[in-house]
């Protein structure tokens, strides 16, 4: 098993411009979600956040859901990808009435692919794990405790990143008029 995980500092996401290899993840439904078939129809907003457990995740998530039908009419189609389990995503859908995409990122292989994946120091660990009871090892498919960075992109038809908002703060994140803005 890995033991040199990224830190915060250290992941960089992917740039405006770079491709997207093509993925595919379970949603909360079981249902399998493949990037290339979602491309098809349109643009595709990629939410990556940390989980069920956070308070700034739900609210981001809540706020993009009372703005959604904005997102849609300019053609896009939205995701939001955590390394949560099944069970703990409809806790998600839950607390944000998410209607779009809660996708299941087993074993990091989404936000590895954005290199967005950090692993926290021992104390936020433990904070998210007793104050916020985020049970990550219990949560995830693995015991390794990573997140991702809640970062935002739009991908193109072409594959491509045509927008992103990336910030390793994250209490900061992508606005719903930021994302209507850059979608072609």
């Amino acid at each position: 098993m890995q033991t040199n995980y990224k830190s915060v500092k250290e992941a960089n996401g992917l740039q405006v411009g770079d491709s997207v290899e093509n993925f595919t993840a379970l949603d909360l439904h079981d249902q399998t979600f493949i990037l290339s078939n979602a491309l098809k129809k349109g643009p595709v907003v990629i939410i990556f956040y940390r989980g069920q457990w956070c308070p700034f995740c739900n609210k981001h998530l809540r706020h993009l859901q009372n703005k959604l039908q904005l997102i849609y009419d300019k053609g896009a189609s939205v995701i939001a990808v955590s390394p949560e389990k099944s069970e703990f995503i409809k806790r998600t859908a839950e607390k944000s009435h998410a209607s779009f995409s809660l996708l299941y990122d087993e074993g990091y292989k989404i936000s590895d692919l954005f290199d967005v994946t950090f692993k926290p120091d021992r104390i936020l660990t433990t904070m998210y794990n007793t104050i916020l009871r985020a049970n990550l090892k219990k949560a995830h498919s693995d015991d390794s405790q990573r997140l991702p960075i809640p970062a935002t992109f739009i991908i193109g038809g072409d594959g491509k990143i045509i927008w992103r908002h990336f910030d390793s703060d994250y209490k900061k994140r992508s606005t719903v008029s930021d994302i209507i803005a850059n979608i072609p």
